[in-house]
């Protein structure tokens, strides 16, 4: 019982870290990457829908990307979703495709960014630790009640404490990474 408690612990906690660096890579840094419209969602028929899914990505240099809608009557609000994004962005429509020259990043909006890194990281502990609370609290109804001794509980209570500490350290390292990146001119 105990085991399958840590191996669920665990399989959150590997989620919750996927997420912080899905959140990560779709902060805007100076080059053009198709994950950075990941989070967009466009009002398709009435339907909120991933960008991802109704358009192709093309990247053509390091600044530019080409925005190619799968459905041509898609494109107008594709464009509206670019242009009133946190993105900073300011699309061109040529009837066929949308191109997207992105801005050099100013200092401050890189400090921006960066502290937007930072916030995502740290929703991202705060989930892992509340998945450690949970598990504990899960061991510790388990050795109060009898149904496993305090060597299991202990034993069990230092495994989900390694875990907790291996995930919070690979979140601190994806944010370490994205803050170079971001600083990176």
């Amino acid at each position: 019982m105990i085991e399958m408690a840590v191996m669920e612990a665990e399989d959150k906690m590997g989620k919750a870290l996927e997420v912080a660096r899905d959140d990560l890579a779709s902060i805007r840094t100076g080059r053009a990457h198709p994950s950075m419209f990941s989070k967009l969602n466009v009002d398709y028929y009435g339907a909120p829908t991933p960008m991802q899914q109704l358009a192709s990505f093309h990247i053509q240099d390091a600044r530019t990307v080409l925005i190619t809608p799968f459905d041509k009557g898609a494109m107008t609000s594709i464009e509206k979703v670019l242009r009133e994004g946190d993105l900073g962005l300011n699309p061109s429509n040529d009837g066929n495709a949308i191109r997207i020259v992105m801005p050099q990043l100013t200092e401050e909006r890189r400090r921006e960014y960066i502290k937007l890194a930072r916030t995502k990281g740290e929703d991202a502990k705060v989930s892992v630790r509340n998945i450690r609370r949970a598990t504990m609290d899960t061991v510790a109804r388990a050795v109060k009640d009898g149904d496993i001794g305090e060597d299991e509980g202990t034993r069990s209570e230092k495994e989900i404490e390694g875990l907790t500490k291996k995930f919070v350290d690979q979140i601190d390292e994806a944010l370490k990474l994205k803050e170079a990146e971001l600083l990176e001119v």
